[in-house]
């Protein structure tokens, strides 16, 4: 069991997880991105997205297979519709395509009230809550859904894994009504891979009726999983259909070919989508109590979180909270087994290993 953290302040953090880009070949903007991206997944708590998750991730599909190209051009494609575009990735770095992709939606959304993007060819970008939180925080909402890297979900009453874990999440700029942006992102699966690995280098176990065995059979024990089951039954298993018909119009191929690679005529790669709404183009102008837009969200959850559900929580709310505890700490906060897999992305880049030792405990 694992109840402490270690602080890692953020230069040193990203100082170590760009030069394991550049290690592998990525350029310096890619470099940075990656870093931005992992710091934000650390700040927010989101252990299963992590650099250690994202450099792994790399390693087994991306530049240390067929699934990312270090360097690539985003190609934007020809379409007829002004507040779409469509991009062919060319297997691009997945976090540089997204942040590059919530900034043009943005831009979009300022012009004609809402953007949207198809992405195709792409690698996966892990997190999506980072990325409609980091539009939230500018002030629009925004929704993204992506192909996940593997086929590990099973189908509601299947047997064999031929879905993703596919997440989709939403962002609302909510900080002037509850001091952060509202963020609800989920993996359609009971739990992503990512928190399989996570309790397994903690010596955890697994929730019950979330993973398989070899046999088909429910598992609890990390070691064991070797596919997920949806959340909810058949409402998760709905949801997670939902990306792979995405992925299938954008011109993703058959999800269980999705990073396996062969010269067979198919295509291997993700699929993303991003939209972004401005505000004003959802509002009727007709708010109780003249009311302006804002106070009315403000209004609408003060609400729902009247008394009697003080307990209750809003989707992003401990997200915020480890984000403010890290404030206080003065860095990112890491777990002793996290700190031991840096060192090992320290030594595959030449750099001095990392030890739990050389950190503060976090308060």
């Amino acid at each position: 069991m694992e109840d402490s953290f270690f602080v890692v302040p953020e230069e040193t953090h990203n100082e170590l997880v760009e030069a394991a880009y550049r290690h592998r070949g990525y350029s310096a903007d890619e470099a940075v991105e990656g870093a931005r991206f992992c710091t934000e997944a650390s700040r927010h708590g989101i252990q299963t997205h992590n650099a250690i998750k994202a450099l792994d991730l790399d390693d087994l599909f991306g530049s240390g297979s067929q699934g990312c190209v270090p360097g690539a051009e985003i190609e934007k494609l020809p379409n007829r519709f002004e507040a779409t575009e469509i991009w062919d990735a060319n297997k691009k770095l997945g976090q540089s395509v997204a942040y590059r992709a919530i900034d043009r939606c943005i831009e979009l959304a300022d012009k004609y009230g809402i953007g949207q993007i198809a992405v195709d060819n792409a690698f996966h970008y892990l997190w999506g809550g980072g990325y409609v939180m980091e539009a939230a925080r500018r002030g629009y909402i925004a929704y993204t859904n992506c192909t996940a890297a593997l086929t590990e979900v099973v189908p509601f009453l299947g047997k064999v894994p031929t879905l993703g874990t596919n997440p989709h999440s939403w962002g609302f700029p909510t900080q002037d009504a509850v001091g952060y942006p509202v963020v609800i992102d989920w993996a359609t699966s009971v739990v992503a891979m990512g928190r399989v690995q996570q309790l397994k280098r903690e010596g955890k176990k697994l929730p019950p009726n979330s993973a398989v065995d070899k046999d088909g059979n429910p598992t609890i024990e990390p070691a064991e999983a070797v596919a997920l089951l949806p959340f909810g039954a058949h409402k998760g298993y709905g949801l997670s259909l939902i990306n792979e018909l995405y992925g299938a119009l954008i011109g993703g191929s058959l999800p269980t070919l999705r990073s396996r690679w062969a010269d067979d005529g198919e295509k291997h790669t993700c699929a993303f989508f991003f939209q972004v709404i401005h505000p004003e183009a959802l509002s009727g102008n007709d708010f109780a109590k003249g009311r302006s837009q804002m106070e009315n969200l403000k209004a609408v959850l003060e609400d729902i979180f009247q008394e009697g559900n003080e307990s209750a929580i809003l989707p992003g709310q401990f997200e915020a909270q480890h984000a403010e505890r890290c404030r206080k700490n003065g860095g990112l906060l890491f777990t002793r087994s996290e700190i031991e897999a840096f060192g090992d992305i320290a030594e595959k880049c030449e750099k001095p290993r990392w030890n739990p030792d050389d950190f503060k405990v976090a308060e």
